[in-house]
């Protein structure tokens, strides 16, 4: 048995992997995920980027951040957002990528 396999038979750590994917079962907060793939973002780029209201991506990102998705930095006023680390990248690439693959006979990320 792997030893990432013996971890989840922990009810506590599956229960806190049910957690992560709950956080990850909103569209919102999977796009925001996915559009700081690999950069960093202010709230307002993320909201216009978005095309939803400010406060609401904040509320998301406030969400992210409790569940340790995402990291914030400052500087000056300003609140820069960026994945936690390459296994969140890894999640939600692996997410979307497997949609595609449900969705068309050649997925884009194939093309």
């Amino acid at each position: 048995m792997t030893t990432m396999a013996t971890n989840l038979t922990d009810a506590a750590d599956l229960d806190h992997a049910v957690d992560i994917l709950r956080l990850l079962a909103d569209r919102t907060r999977l796009a925001v995920l996915a559009l700081l793939d690999g950069t960093e973002l202010s709230v307002t780029a993320i909201a216009e980027a978005l095309d939803r209201p400010t406060p609401a991506v904040s509320q998301h990102l406030a969400k992210l951040r409790a569940g340790h998705l995402v990291t914030a930095r400052r500087d000056g006023t300003t609140i820069y957002y960026s994945q936690a680390n390459e296994h969140v990248s890894a999640l939600v690439t692996n997410v979307l990528q497997h949609t595609e693959h449900t969705l068309y006979p050649v997925p884009p990320h194939h093309r």
